[in-house]
């Protein structure tokens, strides 16, 4: 196969100037470009030929231009997609100035005041995604986008449309370590397990960025290993929140536990209610008096219980 930089100028013709590459994770191949009608930068993000020789590149497209449709000041859209003429699977962002959530964590944990407005924009971008009947599946702190004093969520719908991708390329008979996309130290236990997931999968991911934020490090912190991270999901049970020394409240202690519960029907339906929770914890009102039995089991129980 041609180089994958080469493959991928070629299908980009004119319309984009391929500039340095700016790495990449376990799915793809990261270039900064430039728009050449607009002159404005971009990123244009390739799976890497090894995942992509698993994936139906027409059922990809499908699954992408779905995912450009969602509509949120808190989600990097995609502005494009296609594939070169190896069948490498390629979309394009926006290139947003700032610094990755992963980069900000190196500087040390993260104060309650700025953890909470950045938590809270990624339960924004969360619910208007599970408003559409979509789940990122990959939420942690490399896809999400510092700038301005806001996050953004990057990366929406990708993770599923190579699920959806492989499902049809990939005998479903066949099984191999590794089919389940995700990121071990963010995977809910029913992901790391190969289960159905749903928006509560994404919410279990969402807990375990904050408890990192706040306390500086992961929920399960000796788990070193993907092998030894996905046990942990499944069967430990992190540290409450509220023993670290990080100035947080109660209520949000508790929210924030109660997203990393082991079975996803004692964890916040979806990002709506991750939105809702925390603008009536700031506001002094608990969300646990607005709503029923679920809502207050979660604010009302013993921290050590959750």
């Amino acid at each position: 196969m041609a180089d994958l930089r080469e493959s991928l100028a070629r299908a980009l013709g004119e319309a984009y100037l391929l500039g340095e590459e700016l790495g990449g994770g376990g799915m793809s191949r990261v270039f900064l470009a430039e728009e050449t009608g607009l002159q404005r930068k971009v990123v244009i993000k390739a799976l890497l030929p090894e995942l992509a020789s698993t994936v139906s590149v027409q059922r990809f497209a499908r699954e992408v231009h779905a995912a450009a449709t969602l509509q949120s000041p808190h989600i990097v859209p995609v502005l494009s997609a296609g594939h070169t003429s190896e069948e490498i699977p390629y979309y394009i962002m926006p290139f947003i100035r700032g610094e990755t959530l992963r980069a900000r964590l190196a500087r040390g944990r993260v104060p309650y005041a700025e953890t909470i407005q950045l938590v809270g924009d990624v339960a924004k971008a969360l619910a208007a995604a599970h408003e559409a009947d979509m789940v990122h599946r990959d939420i942690k702190p490399d896809n999400i986008l510092l700038t301005g004093g806001a996050a953004a969520v990057t990366d929406f719908g990708i993770a599923y449309a190579i699920h959806a991708a492989r499902a049809e390329t990939v005998d479903p008979f066949l099984t191999s370590t590794g089919t389940s996309l995700g990121t071990p130290a963010y995977m809910a236990p029913e992901q790391a397990c190969g289960d159905a997931i749903d928006a509560r999968t994404d919410v279990y991911s969402w807990g375990v960025v904050t408890y990192e934020m706040l306390t500086g490090h992961h929920p399960f912190p000796t788990a070193h290993t993907a092998q030894r991270l996905i046990a942990a999901q499944i069967s430990e049970r992190p540290v409450p929140l509220s023993t670290h020394q990080t100035g947080t409240p109660t209520w949000f202690c508790r929210l924030v536990m109660s997203c990393l519960a082991k079975e996803p029907d004692l964890r916040p339906a979806n990002g709506q209610f991750l939105v809702h929770a925390v603008e009536y914890g700031e506001a002094g009102q608990p969300f646990a008096e607005r709503c029923a039995a679920t809502v207050r089991r979660i604010f009302g129980r013993p921290q050590g219980e959750i």
